[in-house]
């Protein structure tokens, strides 16, 4: 960040630039005002600014939000996470966090891990990170996308697997847990509210990078996805799914999922379902394109790059049926490993779809919605201060949108860049 836009006082005004809304299709002149890490107002006639930071040429937008993230996927091998040691594996989360946060990406939500802890740290200022939302390790079933035990690992009966065959005591891992029937279920839900989880993520379809479950047939039973959906909304809360299929999809829908996340494989009718319904898609083009490239030197096997480029092939598809169906998309990467560094690139890849408007409304308006927070992915009077200053227009120039940021402000204060 340039000491040019660098606040010194609790009350400041960005004047001169463009400023998006988080909901508008055009950006407007405007100043904003900042008083106490809220945005006070907007235009002429705000109370005096103890300081005014000119950024004429710039777009302001509100922070924006990563609805797919993972702070302890470290490695794209499930059974390596596990292996981790947790001060490391702590250390690299505060490493992947503060890099988004520089970004820009002043929300995270992380659908498959996160846990008290490392929240606290953030809040407490240990991590200089994102708002830090998490689901804790995510709901599969016994085979399913979050059991990263191989095809030849011992079953009930068998001599016992070496521990590091395994993804940690009872099938539960750092980003999953083996979790099967309805009142097991029922039990998981609970704990994980009881640690202070936004959402619940389950397993509802095979995955990429899992090694014994088919990318397309759903996964969990109706009442067993129908039992994590009422527990979730008891709580005032909501299910977020990883599914592919429609017939996953499908599945969710029925028993009321509200976020799919992913949904490469999404024809129009069950579009049309997700719109009637009101669930939001939650696209990860990212992941898949860094995936594709990459891929390889990080072991990805033979069969994994084999489903990455089906769901590659199909991911943008997915995108557009949505939106021809009225569907809320977000906006996620889900990326593991070293390959977090790619996640400014997931604004390109989505703006080659939509547009950069829509793409922008959808990293923070739209994936507001999804959290359920008013006080976050707008600028309006009363949300919170969380801000990027894009050095230029990308209404005009797009890969501005996916460059670094002149400046990211976090409930008022300045990320250090």
């Amino acid at each position: 960040m340039t000491p040019s836009v660098l606040p010194t006082q609790a009350r400041f005004t960005l004047s001169g630039g463009l400023v998006f809304d988080g909901e508008s299709e055009q950006p407007v002149q405007t100043s904003v005002h900042v008083v106490d890490g809220a945005i006070a107002g907007l235009g002429d006639g705000l109370p005096t600014a103890d300081q005014t930071i000119d950024v004429t040429g710039k777009l302001i937008a509100p922070g924006l939000i990563d609805a797919h993230f993972h702070a302890y996927g470290v490695s794209l091998s499930g059974q390596q996470i596990d292996a981790t040691a947790p001060g490391y594996l702590a250390l690299q989360a505060a490493r992947r966090l503060s890099a988004a946060l520089r970004r820009g990406f002043t929300t995270v939500r992380d659908v498959a891990g996160g846990d008290p802890w490392l929240a606290k740290a953030v809040t407490d200022g240990l991590i200089d990170g994102p708002e830090y939302l998490y689901t804790g390790p995510a709901l599969s079933q016994t085979g399913g996308h979050g059991d990263a035990r191989p095809a030849l690992v011992a079953g009930p009966g068998d001599p016992a697997p070496a521990a590091a065959d395994c993804c940690g005591a009872g099938g539960s891992g750092v980003m999953g847990e083996v979790v099967d029937g309805v009142d097991a279920l029922r039990r998981a839900v609970r704990e994980r509210f009881r640690r202070g989880a936004h959402a619940i993520k389950i397993m509802a379809s095979g995955g990429v990078i899992s090694p014994t479950d088919p990318l397309r047939i759903p996964q969990y039973s109706p009442d067993e996805i129908a039992a994590v959906v009422a527990e979730a909304q008891r709580r005032g809360s909501y299910v977020a799914a990883h599914a592919y299929s429609p017939a996953a999809i499908a599945a969710c829908l029925d028993a009321g999922v509200r976020s799919i996340e992913h949904g490469n494989l999404l024809d129009a009718a069950t579009a049309e379902r997700m719109a009637q319904t009101g669930a939001f898609l939650v696209p990860t083009l990212v992941t898949y394109d860094a995936m594709a490239r990459r891929g390889t030197d990080f072991g990805m096997t033979v069969a994994a790059l084999a489903k990455n480029a089906e769901v590659l092939d199909h991911g943008r598809t997915a995108i557009e049926l949505a939106a021809a169906q009225g569907v809320r998309v977000g906006f996620g990467t889900d990326l593991m490993g070293p390959l977090d560094s790619e996640q400014s690139a997931g604004l390109r890849l989505q703006s080659d779809v939509t547009g950069v408007a829509a793409t922008l409304r959808s990293a923070t308006g739209v994936n507001a919605r999804l959290l359920n927070r008013d006080d976050l992915g707008r600028i309006r009077p009363g949300a919170r201060a969380d801000l990027v200053v894009f050095d230029g227009n990308p209404f005009q120039t797009a890969e501005v949108l996916w460059s670094p940021p002149l400046a990211v402000y976090r409930a008022g204060r300045p990320v250090a860049q």
